[in-house]
């Protein structure tokens, strides 16, 4: 037998009902990405690329994939499927300038490889922690369903990835939800250096499917008219009948992980085996054997392929080195945003607590934008563990008040998801301590999107949070810190009713990332004067409580509380009392204020001692207005330990009790 007659026998094309036009098409598609990788692997070999992720052998399935989708549907690459960008049309230049750390990037020289979206080709690119893209392709779907849209929606993964936490959270929610999205799995033997015999026990990872109650198949990853028509067959169906699908492509990985890997663990005869299942080398000798390509035409098409990269690469060789603008590397970590101030006429108001201070910003904000979703863990029916969502389902529907499987993560990134395709998203933790399981897509999807590719996230979410109510170590913290740390989130945290609505109202509006803390020691003991109508209040502004000279106390959250009972007691202490509402942005100018005025400060905060917020703003005194203090900047913080559940362990935990004697000091240092 012939060695071509092996290959064909092997890879068993089927042109079904295609045109001869469309299988050249698809030979073009195939050898675009491959000769753009050669090219690369040459600037590599020559030092004008730094690193260099390869898909050689794998091209049919992103082509295959790519091409049986519709051009306005959603896709989700990883780093290996450059045929998903060269089928989309993504101009060359640009990719190239991507590479390259250029100006004309998609990343503006902030991000590298395919780490990048584009709206204009409906292509969302990975992050380096692989799972959160599943999630994202289920908010991506859930915004198509919830319009009433016949589309799907593309995800890749690599069976490495499917070890992953997030690969089974985004299989179990798209399940439970009927959400039309295409789970590929581009099985390639190796995650970097371990077969997938260390990796999986199952013999198909087609066969996972099953757990979730989703439909899977298992392909030929290598023969691209398999791809093309099985995707293409399934993507019908599912727009017709809206379900997720989950698709084992097989194919093998040809060069390293990336290129200074290598492949000296890959035995020979595999490598072997595999090599002569090339996709495209197979796919040609399958079109030049049916008379439907010729070997002029395919010298014509390299050409035609290899002159259009090369003037790619010219242009993009031309263009000058990125500049740094420390202006714009600031300006960009947050999307801009406008708010524009709610000044109604009705000014009645109602003497309500905390806890429905949060339930009225909700649903005025849901009644003002319609494409507003919250989801949760029992916010639905039962109206969320405290109750703040009760009434909402039979006033929004459950399309938009929506139950969530007990899955953080996937729900975080279904919440970005929804954002990339039009929506608002809030999502509750049920408490604060729970968003540790969600912690991944926070700080490293949310957060970054804007300033790596200009994509907003139009997210909030609600925590939950704080000490005083007996519940121990994981339904008491007040994690704020964790994420005043990470650039590209905005931190509120109010603590009176009337600065709970206005605020919230504000973050639901804002298109960027926002982790809204709630105290809940607040929610039901904590009233006040609260208009009844829809307004906001700016997020970055502190407000002044009480106003004195001696002394400033700076702080947030419940300490408000416990600094105005104490002041209460002894109105001749004199002091600037500051309510942050606002952790990131920070109000600097009022803290400048009162420090200037006062000259004596206390930081407190009911966080744990080290590395709360108040370090970083006691370093900012000190740096900034040393010459204007009478005394050391003192903080007050509570315990360095777990929360205790006990009362009288809480109580020696919290900061309250120190209160009274520090301010004391301060006053007489």
């Amino acid at each position: 037998m012939s060695n071509h007659s092996f290959r064909i026998s092997q890879l068993n094309f089927n042109r079904r009902d295609l045109e001869d036009k469309q299988l050249l098409n698809l030979y073009e598609a195939l050898l675009k990405p491959r000769l753009i990788e050669e090219k690369m692997l040459i600037l590599l070999r020559q030092g004008k690329i730094s690193k260099w992720f390869s898909g050689i052998g794998q091209e049919a399935i992103a082509v295959g994939v790519t091409q049986a989708l519709e051009e306005d549907e959603y896709i989700l690459p990883m780093h290996r499927n450059l045929g998903v960008f060269t089928s989309r049309g993504v101009p060359l230049a640009r990719l190239f300038s991507q590479w390259q750390g250029k100006a004309n990037g998609f990343t503006k020289g902030r991000d590298r490889s395919f780490h990048f979206g584009t709206q204009q080709y409906k292509i969302i690119g990975m992050i380096s922690h692989l799972g959160p893209q599943l999630g994202v392709a289920d908010g991506i779907a859930l915004a198509h369903k919830l319009r009433s849209e016949k589309k799907i929606t593309a995800v890749f993964t690599g069976e490495g990835g499917t070890s992953e936490g997030d690969f089974h959270e985004a299989l179990n929610v798209a399940s439970v939800w009927d959400l039309p999205v295409f789970f590929c799995i581009e099985n390639n033997g190796y995650g970097l250096s371990t077969p997938t015999s260390e990796q999986y026990r199952c013999k198909n990872l087609a066969d996972r499917g099953l757990a979730y109650g989703i439909e899977s198949h298992s392909i030929d990853g290598n023969n691209i008219l398999e791809v093309f028509s099985e995707i293409k067959r399934l993507a019908t169906s599912m727009r017709e009948n809206p379900r997720p699908v989950l698709v084992e492509l097989k194919t093998f990985r040809m060069r390293g992980h990336e290129e200074a890997s290598g492949t000296k663990y890959v035995p020979e005869d595999l490598m072997n085996y595999w090599a002569a299942l090339d996709p495209i080398e197979n796919y040609k000798t399958y079109l030049l054997e049916q008379g439907i390509l010729t070997e002029n035409a395919h010298d014509s098409i390299i050409q035609r392929i290899n002159d259009e990269i090369d003037l790619a690469y010219k242009t993009t060789s031309e263009e000058p080195e990125i500049a740094a603008n420390l202006e714009s590397e600031l300006k960009d970590v947050f999307a801009p945003f406008d708010l524009k101030l709610a000044n109604p006429e009705n000014t009645r108001q109602t003497n309500i607590r905390f806890i429905d201070a949060i339930s009225s910003a909700l649903d005025l904000s849901f009644e003002r934008h319609q494409n507003l979703v919250l989801m949760g863990q029992d916010v639905a029916e039962y109206g969320g563990v405290f109750k703040i969502t009760q009434g909402f389902v039979e006033k929004y529907g459950k399309e938009r008040i929506r139950n969530t499987p007990i899955c953080e993560s996937a729900i975080i990134e279904t919440a970005m998801g929804l954002s990339i395709n039009g929506f608002k998203a809030i999502v509750e933790m049920q408490f604060a301590d729970f968003v540790s399981s969600g912690f991944n897509p926070i700080v490293n999807y949310l957060a970054k999107s804007y300033y790596r590719w200009g994509q907003h996230a139009d997210v909030v979410i609600r925590m939950p949070c704080g000490a005083g109510v007996g519940a121990g170590p994981f339904h008491s913290q007040t994690n704020e810190a964790w994420f005043t740390h990470t650039p590209g989130l905005k931190v509120v945290y109010p603590a009176f009713p009337s600065d709970a609505k206005g605020l919230l109202a504000a973050s639901i509006e804002d298109p960027n990332p926002v982790l809204f803390f709630e105290h809940k020691a607040l929610y039901r003991t904590i009233y006040e004067e609260v208009p009844d109508f829809y307004y906001t209040i700016p997020l970055g502004k502190a407000a002044l409580l009480k106003s004195g000279s001696k002394a400033s106390i700076i702080t947030y959250g419940a300490p408000v509380h416990w600094c105005l009972e104490l002041l209460k007691s002894h109105p001749e202490w004199e002091v600037d009392l500051i309510d942050l509402r606002t952790l990131c942005p920070l109000d600097y100018e009022a803290i400048r204020a009162s420090v200037i005025k006062t000259g004596k400060v206390l930081l407190l905060t009911e966080d744990s001692s080290f590395g709360n917020v108040m370090a970083d703003i006691s370093a900012y005194i000190a740096e900034e207005y040393f010459e204007y203090l009478d005394a050391p900047v003192k903080r007050l913080s509570s315990l360095d330990t777990p929360i205790p559940f006990a009362q009288i362990l809480e109580k020696q935990y919290l900061a309250k009790g120190e209160l009274a004697e520090a301010l004391k000091n301060l006053l007489a240092y």
